[in-house]
Order: structure tokens, then sequence, then C-alpha cells
């Protein structure tokens, strides 16, 4: 089977023309063997005068020798003209084969500096499994450069052909890693971890120049480094990409976060080798294995098993629970005794990151003090509509502005009114249907809520009007899987979803008071963590003495 790059792609669920790629990588990645590698999701960018010239391929396998193959998948129906292949619908006529021309250009002008000035070994393919091209020699490539619905079964046989030659030379690994370092490393190609844990509907790619590139080129010995950056701003995709730099070095890396949603997503989609756990989990496990299991049952149960965690690692240093890499993630949340235990698991000449966002510190827990290390901060948040971060930047006291980085900037953020139990109820239900009369599904929809899962109006509920809620119960499986009740709108507080993100954010249930009109420094975090969840639309359901603070003007 051939590798893929980035992983996690089969936990990841698509539909429509995305859902026929995914089926393709699939099939592919089954089909060659595991000398080839498989690039999905690419787009690449590079500056030409003052002109940007930007490519949009399906795949690019590389053989085991460097050559490089560029696959552009069509689903549907094209058009044949006198100019060739056409695609259809479109406002602008769309050549295929001149895009793809363009695509395979602009991608040899990047790879020849990489190369030392020699030619890229590229090679362009168009596969429509859908269309039967009545005319190859007319379609403006070369028909052996075309697999159509007539030819599909010889789809495998012609990507693996045009890979591998019988008179290519032994393969050259510094020109391998570069050729991977590019498509892998230099084009940030990671997952979203922020989307909504389990549902993300993408896989992203960030280009050179992102919190993920400039964070991960800033040499240090030992390497200490402290990432205070804004929510949305790449925090959790830079951890993933220090965690599978580390395992494609051989090193063994532990990812420890706060949120058990969110250390679940990240055990899915990260490559396998390395451990991943919440601080609380960690313990535990640790703890298990020295044959000292936690009483959960007793009084401070939790307490004395960090209390116990942290003497037994400073004592019992164990070889199998020694790291080379150790990425701490919402940072915010952690205290200094677990900062002294966790480090004390770290490998000798091991590096260290410590990855936070003091607005989003809803446990109102004091910073840890990291001394010696290096600080990074970052202020643009590239998830959040550009709109949403003005009403923010507006309504709450920010310690400073939230820079937009989303191309999303008129999603129109609402504020809905209540004043009872009856009120907000009724207010969060028209919420809904706002929702889903703007074209949301449900599963693109979150309910938060302001209150913790023990105090709010929402936790006994299982029906929102004709809606069935999805919330969780509290409990976890025998696999340690949350365990969720039967519905298909989630609700969750704003505690549990904090480090995550979904397209369309209901956030009910607000409700506070303002003293002189100041505004309490946890309520302010609250908001923006709830409201920095939404990536498309964002609408509050708040009390009448909330809303009229929150309101847009």
């Amino acid at each position: 089977m051939a590798r893929t790059h980035p992983e996690g792609w089969q936990q990841l669920p698509a539909t429509g023309a995305r859902g026929r790629e995914r089926a393709t990588l699939e099939q592919l990645a089954a089909a060659l063997p595991r000398d080839w590698t498989i690039y999905h999701g690419l787009h690449w960018t590079r500056a030409e005068g003052a002109h940007l010239v930007f490519g949009d391929i399906a795949f690019v396998v590389m053989g085991p020798t460097g050559r490089v193959l560029l696959i552009e998948q069509h689903a549907g129906f094209l058009d044949e003209t006198a100019q060739g292949l056409m695609r259809p619908g479109r406002r602008r006529p769309q050549h295929v084969s001149h895009e793809l021309a363009r695509s395979a250009d602009a991608l040899r002008a990047r790879l020849r500096p990489l190369l030392d000035g020699a030619e890229p070994q590229l090679e362009i393919l168009l596969y429509c499994p859908d269309y039967t091209v009545r005319q190859p020699g007319s379609a403006g490539l070369d028909p052996a450069r075309i697999v159509d619905a007539s030819r599909r079964e010889a789809f495998f046989a012609t990507v693996q052909g045009l890979t591998l030659h019988d008179d290519d030379p032994p393969p050259e690994p510094a020109r391998l890693q570069a050729l991977h370092r590019f498509f892998a490393d230099v084009l940030e190609l990671v997952p979203d971890v922020q989307a909504h844990a389990g549902q993300a509907d993408d896989l992203t790619t960030r280009l050179s120049g992102g919190l993920t590139e400039w964070a991960r080129r800033i040499d240090m010995t030992p390497h200490r480094l402290r990432v205070v950056a804004t929510a949305g701003s790449g925090k959790t995709q830079l951890a993933l990409a220090a965690y599978t730099d580390a395992l494609a070095a051989g090193r063994r890396p532990l990812y420890v976060c706060y949120n058990r949603p969110l250390a679940d997503h990240f055990a899915r989609i990260a490559p396998a080798g390395g451990e991943v756990a919440t601080f609380h989990q960690l313990c535990d496990r640790r703890l298990r294995d020295a044959g000292r299991p936690p009483r959960f049952g007793a009084p401070g149960a939790f307490r004395r098993m960090e209390a116990d965690f942290a003497a037994l690692v400073a004592t019992q240093p164990e070889p199998a629970w020694q790291f080379d890499e150790l990425i701490i993630d919402e940072g915010q949340d952690f205290m200094e005794p677990w900062r002294d235990a966790l480090l004390a698991l770290l490998k000798p000449g091991g590096g260290a990151w410590w990855l936070e966002d003091p607005l989003q510190n809803l446990y109102d827990r004091p910073a840890v003090e990291l001394p010696g290390w290096v600080r990074l901060t970052a202020d643009t948040n590239y998830r959040t509509p550009a709109d949403v971060l003005a009403l923010l930047n507006a309504r709450l006291p920010l310690p400073a502005p939230i820079r937009a980085g989303s191309p999303v900037t008129d999603s129109e953020p609402e504020v809905l009114a209540w004043h009872d139990d009856a009120s907000l109820l009724d207010a969060t239900k028209r919420a809904i249907t706002r929702a889903l009369g703007l074209g949301f599904r449900r599963e693109m929809i979150v309910l938060l809520t302001f209150r913790g899962r023990e105090h709010s109006r929402f936790t006994p509920l299982e029906h929102l009007g004709p809606h069935r809620l999805r919330a969780f119960t509290g409990r976890y499986d025998l696999l340690g899987e949350p365990e969720h009740s039967q519905g298909e709108l989630l609700i969750d507080s704003v505690y549990r979803f904090k480090g995550q993100s979904a397209p369309c954010i209901i956030f009910t249930e607000i409700d506070f008071e303002t003293t002189n009109g100041a505004m309490d420094e946890l309520i302010m975090r609250k908001l923006f963590v709830g409201a920095t969840r939404a990536t498309m639309k964002l609408i509050l359901v708040a009390s009448e003495r909330a809303a009229a603070h929150l309101a847009p003007r």
C-alpha cells in the first residue's frame, strides 16, 4: 500500500466531489506499492512578477525514483469544443489542458531551485471517471495522458507506469527527501484539527509564512518554545506538524492537552508512534503501568493522582515513559506542578513546545512561568469571520484587538434576546430555524451553552422543538470513546468545545451583569471562546441585559 500525506484522511468524512476524490485516494493507495507516495489536496502559489500563479491538483503521486505525476480528477461531464476539453457551467471558459499545463509549469518553476537547477521529472494526467472523451486527439492533451470512463480499469496501471520508467537511474535519497519536504513541509499540508472533533469537512493547506512554518524554523538548544497565539491562529496545526516532524526524524513525541474532546480528535488524526493524552489521562496511564491505579471514587481523587504522578516521574524514571519531543497544547489550562512533571518525561536533549492562549483561560488559572523559554506571539485569527472579530473587538474588553485572517467577511453575526426560561428556549429554536434557513445542515450546526453542563437549562432536554439533541452523556465506552445521546443536533458547553469549531455556532444561554458598564474578565473570555468557534456564522442567544451589551450597532 502506498504512503499518503497527510495521514488521518480515513477518519474525515467527505461528500460530493470530495467524496469521489476520497474514493480515488483510497483505491490509489491500495493499488500502488509502498515505495510510492500520494500527496492529496494540494494547493500552491508562486510569485511571477506582480502576479500569482495558482494551481489546484487533486493528487500528486511520487514514484520510487522521484518521478512526479500531477493528477487532475474531474467528476461529471466535460464539454468537447474545437479548442479542446472545457469545464461546463462556468462563467468563464476553463480549458482543462491549459489549466493542467499552467499547474505543471508553476510547479516546475518552484522545484528547479530545490533540485539545484535540474529539470524535475514531471508528468500530468487527466482522470475523468464519468465521461468518455469522444475525440481524444483534439482534447488538447496527449491521449496517453487521459484516463476516461472507458479506461477506468487502466487508471492505476497508468499511474504506476508514468511514475516509474524502466530506464530510471537508482533513487537518490537526497532528491527524494527534498521533494517530500517540498510537498509535505513547505506547503504545510496538515489536517485541520480545529474543525469540529470527528466531523472535519475538509483537508486544508497552509502556504509557507504561517505560524506552522515559522515556529518550526526557530533553532535553539535546548528547544524550549512558548507560543502565545490567539484562537484560530493554527496552534494545534503547529502541534500536529511538530508531532509528525518528530516521528519522521525517528523521535518519539508526547502530545498533552487539557480537554478530552481535543485529545480524542488529535489521537484519531495523528500518525502512530507517539503518545497522545490529556494530562489526567497521562497520569492515569503512567500510574497504572506502575501498578498503582488511581482510586477515582475517593474524595480528592484527581489531586491525589496528580501528586502521585509527579512523585513517580521524579523518582522513578522509566525508559518506556521518556520522550524526545514534548508538545503541550492548551497551556493556559495547566498548572506549574504539571509543568514540572511533564518536563521530567523529556529525555536529555529533547525538545519542548508550550502552546497557549490566555484569552481561552476559562478556569482562571495563573499563567505558568517558563523561565528561559523563547516566546513567540501570533494575533491573527484565520478561522473566525472578520465581522465576528470586529464585533468582539468592539464589545469585549480585549487586551488587544484580534486581527482577522479569514476570507469570510460578511457573515452578519446576530443577537436574539430572551427574558425567562420559556423565551430562552423559544429564542434558541428560532436561532436553529434561522441557521437551517440559511442553508446550514444540522451536522454543521453546534449549540453551545454559556453555562457548564451541570448547570445548563438544556442538559435535561432530549428535544428542542422538532430537533433531537445529541449531547455528551458523561460516560465513555470500553474503547474510551465518549458516548452521546441519539440526536442530529450537537449541544455542548463552551468549556468542552474549546479547541474545536463548526461552520455555524448558536451560542445560547448567555447572561451576565456588568459593574458600572465594565465586564468581568472571565465573562469576557467565555464570550470570546464561544464566539470564535464559528467559521461561517454566529448567532448569540442572550438575556436582554446581555444582548444590550453585545448587539451590533
